[in-house]
């Protein structure tokens, strides 16, 4: 068994309050340059109202939103079989003690356990590599922006032209119920379920660096620009800034397909990690799978 010098529960209870009360700090920051440049007076009004609420919620140590979400932890480096269970009785106390909404339902009787389990939650994935630490990260993910999420089965005739339609399309249409201004997530490639996982991944990568593949970086670019400009705004009221960012990660894919998927973060794209290692736990908000 490994040990590790702060219990597992604990670092999760630290993990989801840390995701819930405090907005990454580069999500903070293109929130308030979207408020310096929208000259739409109601637009400018939502995001006056979000900055607000964002610093009410971190100064009391209350969520941010009361939608706290399904938190989707990704567990990388060295672990063994019983950071599963840690992780679970984690999420129980944390729903009591910041206190976390009750979330998950069964999907058929709606029947709710009132502790955010149930079978097959939490959702874990798992990343063995050769680091010499554990590392935890924690996704929050509210409905209001969740069953927004789509995938399309593109012809690879379609290309990157009909790669930006499809993400534009499935922005526009979700409108303003993801709660923008939004983190657009892009997959691109892999199998259907690889596609759908790395739209979420792609929420992870901090929106104020640029992506290392320098076609992916202008992809993102065009996108954002493109979702500007619709005038859809914040809330869906109106206005120059719809998204806060675009992310896309990337897999090769099967040369007969082209999946794209979209997963969209609402204004308030909760996240944050926690490494463990044997001189302790470092906390961090700027998430990097």
């Amino acid at each position: 068994m490994i040990k590790l010098p702060e219990p597992v529960e604990d670092v999760v209870v630290n993990l989801l309050r840390l995701a819930n009360t405090k907005l990454p700090m580069d999500i903070g920051w293109a929130l308030e340059a979207a408020a310096g440049w929208e000259t739409n007076e109601i637009a400018y009004s939502q995001l006056g109202a979000i900055m607000d609420n964002v610093k009410k919620a971190e100064h009391i140590g209350r969520p941010m939103c009361q939608d706290t979400g399904i938190p989707v932890f990704y567990v990388r480096g060295r672990f063994d079989s019983t950071i599963s269970d840690s992780i679970r009785a984690g999420l129980e106390r944390a729903t009591k003690e910041i206190p976390l909404r009750p979330n998950t339902v069964d999907p058929l009787t709606r029947e709710n356990p009132g502790n955010n389990l149930g079978q097959g939650m939490p959702i874990i994935h798992f990343i063995p590599t050769a680091d010499d630490f554990t590392e935890i990260t924690v996704l929050p993910k509210g409905a209001g922006s969740e069953n927004m999420t789509r995938l399309g089965m593109l012809n690879p005739a379609d290309g990157e032209a009909g790669i930006k339609r499809f993400v534009i399309d499935a922005v526009l249409d979700a409108g303003g119920r993801p709660c923008p201004p939004s983190i657009v997530g892009v997959g691109i490639g892999g199998t259907s379920d690889v596609c759908v996982a790395m739209a979420k991944e792609a929420l992870l990568q901090p929106i104020d660096e640029e992506n290392d593949d320098p076609v992916l970086n202008r992809l993102e670019g065009e996108l954002f620009q493109s979702l500007n400009s619709s005038g859809l705004g914040p809330m869906g009221l109106g206005g120059s800034t719809t998204v806060l960012a675009v992310r896309i990660k990337k897999a090769y894919c099967h040369t007969a397909s082209l999946p794209v998927a979209v997963n969209i973060g609402c204004w308030a794209t909760r996240r944050a990690s926690a490494k463990i290692s044997d001189s302790g736990v470092e906390y961090s908000q700027g998430v990097k799978l």
